[in-house]
C-alpha cells in the first residue's frame, strides 16, 4: 500500500466514524458567540417530551404554549438545509471572484507563451490575480477529457497562430489559450503531468477543506477539535503532497514518515492547548476559550504539517532552471534552492490562518445589516457564519500564496558552486545571473 492509499484509507475511517456517531457528535457554534448549537433529531425530542407528560396534557399541547425545553431546543437547533445553502452560495462567490478577475483582465491579455504568465508576477496583484484563478471551484466542473484538451491545444498554439480558426481574432486567441492552459494546471501537476484527485487540487480547497474548517472552527469538545483536526491535516498534508516540487524523488516510506508525523504533531498541538484550558478554567470559561484553540492549533500545525511534507525536498534538492523554463544542469539540484522554496511555502500556510479565524467574527459583530438580521432570526447565525468562514477561506488562501512567487529567484553566488559557472549561450556564453525554482503551492 503507498502513501496515497493509507491516506485515503484515513480519510474513510474517519468519515465511517462520523456516520455511526451520528451528527450530533459535534457541537456547532460561531466565533462571535459561546452559544453551544446542537443537532437535535426531532423524533426523539418527540418520544422524550411524550414519555415524559401526563396523556391529558399531551392531548391538549396545541392550546398551550411551549415548554421552556421546546423552545430552547428550537432556538439551539442547527438549520441543516439553509447551512447547506450557505455553503454552495459561499463556494459560488468564490468562483464569481474568479470570474470577474478573469474577464476584468480580458481586454488586456498578453500574447500566449506557455513558458511566460498572464499576469505579472512580479506584483503582489499579479500573484493574487493568477491564484484568484487556479482556486476557482468551478475548474473542477472539467472532466479528464476536457482537460486532456485544453493541454493539447496549449501544445500546439504555434500552430494556431500560423493559421487563425475562422472567425477568431489573435486576442480572442489569446484569452482562449490562456485559459486552456489555466484548465490544464489546474488538473495536471507542472512536473510530472500527473492528474491531481479532485480534494487535492488548489481549486479543490474550497469545497473540499472549507467545509472541515467549519466544523474544526465549531468544536468544544476535545474529542471533536482532535477529529476535525485529524481530518483538516490529513486533507493539509495530502494538498501538500500532491502539489510539491517533484522534482525531488521521495520514497513511499519517507512519505508515510511525513503523514505520520506531520498529522501528530497537530493533534498534539490541539490536545495540548485544549487539555490546559480544561484543567486550568472553571468548566464554562474553559468552554468559551475552547473556541480559540483552533486558531493557534491550526498556524502550528498547518506550519508544521507543510514543513514536515515537504523537508524530504531539502534532502534531495530541486531542479534549478533558467528564464525560459529549461533545466540548466540536468541530473542535478540545489538543495538551498529546496530550502528556501520549503520555508517560503510553509510561512504562506501560516499567514492564510488569520482571515480564516478572524474576518467572519469581526464582520458578524461589525455590520450593521448581519448584525440586525441575526437579531431578528438567531436561526441565521450559523449559516452566514459558514458562508463567511468559506469565503475568507476562498480568498484568503490566493491572497496567502500570492505573498512569494511560485517561481523563486536565486543569485548563482548564493546556490551551490557547481552552478555559479554555467554559461548562458543566449548570453554570449556569459554566466548566468539568476536562476529559479519552483518553490509548489
Amino acid at each position: 500500500m503507498n502513501f496515497t492509499q493509507i491516506a485515503k484509507s484515513s480519510f474513510r475511517c474517519g468519515t465511517s466514524l462520523v456516520r455511526r456517531e451520528g451528527l450530533d457528535a459535534f457541537p456547532y457554534h460561531d466565533l462571535s458567540t459561546p452559544i453551544r448549537l446542537r443537532i437535535r433529531f426531532k423524533t426523539t425530542a418527540i418520544a422524550n417530551n411524550a414519555a415524559s407528560k401526563p396523556a391529558a396534557e399531551i392531548s391538549g399541547s396545541k392550546a398551550t404554549a411551549a415548554t421552556p425545553d421546546a423552545a430552547s431546543s428550537s432556538s439551539e437547533s442547527v438549520p441543516i438545509a439553509t447551512t447547506l445553502v450557505a455553503m454552495s452560495l459561499a463556494i459560488a462567490t468564490v468562483g464569481g471572484v474568479a470570474a470577474f478577475a478573469e474577464r476584468s483582465t480580458a481586454s488586456t491579455v498578453p500574447k500566449f507563451d506557455p513558458k511566460s504568465q498572464r499576469f505579472d508576477q512580479s506584483t503582489f496583484i499579479g500573484r493574487l490575480s493568477k491564484m484568484l484563478l487556479a482556486c476557482d471551484p468551478f475548474l473542477l466542473a472539467h472532466s479528464h477529457e476536457e482537460v486532456m484538451r485544453c493541454r493539447d491545444l496549449v501544445a500546439g498554439y504555434e500552430k494556431l497562430y500560423q493559421q487563425l480558426p475562422g472567425g477568431i481574432g489573435e486576442r480572442e486567441l489569446n484569452r482562449e489559450l490562456w485559459e486552456a492552459q489555466r484548465v490544464a494546471s489546474a488538473a495536471l501537476h507542472p512536473d510530472t503531468g500527473d492528474s491531481i484527485p479532485h480534494p487535492f487540487r488548489m481549486s479543490g480547497y474550497v469545497p473540499f477543506n472549507g467545509p472541515i474548517c467549519v466544523a474544526m472552527v465549531a468544536s468544544q469538545s476535545t474529542s471533536a477539535l482532535l477529529f476535525w483536526s485529524w481530518m483538516n491535516q490529513s486533507q493539509n498534508a495530502l494538498v501538500n503532497y500532491y502539489n510539491r516540487n517533484a522534482s525531488s524523488p521521495m520514497t513511499n516510506e519517507t512519505l508515510v514518515k511525513s503523514y505520520t508525523a506531520a498529522v501528530g504533531s497537530a493533534l498534539t498541538v490541539a490536545f495540548g492547548l485544549a487539555t490546559f484550558i480544561q484543567r486550568r478554567y472553571p468548566p464554562q470559561q474553559a468552554k468559551n476559550l475552547l473556541r480559540w484553540v483552533a486558531f493557534p492549533s491550526s498556524v502550528v500545525a498547518s506550519s508544521l504539517n507543510c514543513y514536515i511534507v515537504r523537508s524530504p525536498e531539502i534532502d534531495t534538492g530541486i531542479t534549478l532552471v533558467d528564464a525560459d523554463g529549461n533545466d540548466v544542469l540536468p541530473g542535478e539540484t540545489s538543495k538551498i534552492a529546496a530550502e528556501r522554496g520549503v520555508y517560503l511555502t510553509t510561512m504562506s500556510r501560516a499567514v492564510l490562518q488569520a482571515p480564516v479565524f478572524f474576518l467572519p467574527p469581526f464582520l458578524m459583530s461589525s455590520l450593521p445589516l448581519l448584525v440586525k438580521a441575526i437579531a431578528k432570526n438567531p436561526m441565521l447565525r450559523v449559516p452566514i457564519s459558514t458562508y463567511l468562514l468559506l469565503v475568507c477561506f476562498g480568498i484568503g488562501l490566493p491572497a496567502s500564496v500570492a505573498i512569494f512567487p511560485q517561481m523563486g529567484e536565486i543569485r548563482v553566488e548564493e546556490a551551490e558552486e557547481k552552478y555559479r559557472k554555467l554559461p548562458n549561450e543566449k548570453n554570449g556564453g556569459l554566466p548566468y545571473e539568476s536562476l529559479y525554482y519552483n518553490k509548489g503551492l
